[in-house]
């Protein structure tokens, strides 16, 4: 395994590392492979596919290219361990939800998230681990140390509806307004202030039940990052800092509850997008990892 060096400071009992040059390469080869797995999903995910074909997909690459879907074992909270390499959230569902056995529809509106980690020692051959095992994959989703990737990101099938397509530009403007905030000096509150500020808005709710995170070496670090906040409050952004945000906004209110293999669902029944990107936080701005082309596009 490699020896991981970053340095550490404490804030309010949490624990932050800043990581080394060393650290973030490792990350950008993981995210590399990740935003070229949502680049393939543009062509596969269209109306009449198995939504199941989505998981099967990255189950492929991650085999094929020694990457460990670092979902599978995971203990959500609701389901414990979590069983598949994405969460595929359908409308109104928000996260967590299960890839299953439905045929994605004309205009529907389907998130899919993950998390990935590029083995690049001995720790483990991931060709030959058994995906369907989610009891087994606890060892190595609890264990793994190294260049850790999470991104999420949401598909029109087919042809959508103006609500659908205003819904998904506000959210991908949203998250990018949260990247620009997050600047060396700043805070915490500044980039889920900027969120916030714009969605609600346009006239959206921002969920506030679940957020963002630190990253690196393992899935969730602190600090947490919320999508809305005050500007000048929380914690102190330092260069080093790798973070996801990851806006969840809703066309209605902001309240999710959560209903079983759908996960995490719109209280009111009302749809749901989420993008996310993993940054660094640099000297010179935020530095995007898992970009997959030409920024505030993709």
């Amino acid at each position: 395994m490699i020896k991981w060096k970053h340095k550490v400071i404490r804030k309010e009992k949490a624990v932050i590392t800043l990581k080394s040059e060393r650290e973030i390469e490792q990350m950008a080869k993981s995210s590399k492979i990740l935003a070229d797995i949502h680049i393939g999903l543009r062509e596969l995910i269209k109306p009449g596919i198995d939504m199941f074909e989505i998981e099967e997909y990255v189950r492929r690459v991650c085999k094929e290219k020694n990457v460990l879907p670092l979902q599978i074992g995971v203990d959500e909270g609701n389901y414990n361990p979590f069983p598949y390499a994405t969460c595929c959230c359908l409308n109104d569902e928000v996260a967590h939800a299960f890839p299953r056995h439905i045929k994605l529809k004309e205009g529907d509106l389907i998130k899919v998230d993950m998390v990935l980690g590029l083995v690049e020692d001995d720790f483990c051959d991931v060709s030959k681990l058994n995906f369907d095992d989610a009891e087994s994959m606890v060892y190595y989703q609890e264990n793994f140390r190294g260049g850790v990737a999470d991104s999420c990101w949401a598909f029109a099938v087919g042809e959508v509806s103006e609500e659908v397509r205003n819904l998904m530009d506000v959210t991908k403007e949203a998250l990018y307004r949260g990247i620009a905030a997050a600047k060396v000096g700043n805070r915490i509150g500044d980039i889920g202030h900027a969120i916030q500020e714009y969605a609600e808005g346009k006239g959206y709710g921002v969920v506030r039940d679940l957020v963002g995170h630190g990253v690196g070496p393992t899935m969730h670090e602190d600090p947490m990052v919320p999508h809305y906040g005050t500007p000048g409050k929380g914690l102190r952004l330092r260069e080093g800092m790798v973070l996801t945000i990851e806006p969840m906004i809703n066309t209605g209110d902001w309240e999710i509850d959560h209903d079983g293999e759908r996960g995490y669902v719109t209280l009111d029944g009302s749809l749901s997008c989420q993008y996310e990107h993993q940054f660094v936080v640099t000297k010179d701005g935020p530095v995007i990892l898992t970009s997959q082309g030409e920024e505030g596009t993709y």
